[in-house]
């Protein structure tokens, strides 16, 4: 399975005469159906220059550069897509690959989760409310039976690292591998993954998280993520996965973190 990490950005770029921009915007409205029905394409994205209105740019995401040129290139889906942008070859100054790097990032004009649900304070309620809940159910209890006292400030600290707050449960605790192999060994059920799941949203509505559907979809999006992975890494055989940082969760995006004992 390819992992975002793994995925290369293909940017060509064009120098189109304006006199024929309408009709290239229409070859590549219809060209774009053949990337969209892609397995080998994660996204497209025709940009034009503010500056100068001849120049535009493909940025497409493939799931590898070799998924590109052995994968979409020998498809039924390239001639249809040939078809349509082959009087533009001409007009291509560049096309190439890019990996991507470690250099990335998000700027500041958003809040992060984090800061969006109210930050220390927040998670700080949502865990000790979380907790109080789950020592008490049922089906849970029996899991956190010797549950320390500093447990849910620890997990505090790990959802406010997580949503984008301060690394203080990386520089306290370690990474993503150490909060696995907490659960290694474990047993977790479906039904008690479930349950953990349906206790966090009460807490998270007792602990007065906001309730907008972008905040609460990606909250929720983690919660499905992680306690999935607690499942995977509680079973019969899980080892504890390499060394990775805690991931980072944004608005409508996902970690590409996979649920496999390396890590890989």
């Amino acid at each position: 399975m390819t992992t975002r990490s793994q995925r290369t950005i293909e940017y060509i770029r064009y120098r189109i005469p304006e006199d024929r921009s309408a009709e290239f915007l229409a070859a590549y409205t219809r060209a774009a159906r053949q990337l969209a029905a892609s397995e080998h394409c994660v996204s497209y994205e025709l940009t034009r220059c503010e500056e100068d209105f001849e120049h535009y740019i493909l940025r497409i995401v493939w799931t590898s550069t070799e998924d590109h040129l052995k994968g979409f290139r020998a498809s039924e889906l390239f001639p249809v897509f040939l078809t349509e942008i082959r009087p533009y070859v001409g007009y291509i100054d560049e096309m190439r690959h890019y990996a991507p790097t470690t250099v990335r990032g998000t700027g500041s004009s958003e809040p992060t989760l984090y800061e969006w649900a109210g930050g220390a304070a927040a998670f700080d309620r949502l865990t000790a409310i979380f907790y109080t809940k789950v020592v008490k159910d049922d089906l849970l209890g029996p899991l956190f039976a010797d549950l320390p006292a500093e447990h849910a400030a620890h997990v505090a600290l790990w959802l406010g690292e997580v949503f984008g707050g301060p690394e203080a449960y990386s520089e306290q605790h370690g990474g993503h591998s150490h909060m696995v192999a907490m659960h290694i060994g474990k047993g977790v059920t479906e039904p008690q993954r479930r349950r953990w799941v349906n206790l966090i949203q009460d807490a998270a509505d007792e602990a007065d998280l906001p309730t907008d559907a972008e905040f609460r979809s990606a909250f929720l999006a983690y919660i499905e993520w992680g306690t999935r992975l607690a499942l995977h890494f509680s079973g019969p055989g899980a080892e504890r996965p390499s060394e990775q940082p805690v991931p980072h969760w944004t608005w409508g995006a996902a970690h590409p973190y996979l649920s496999s004992p390396s890590g890989a």
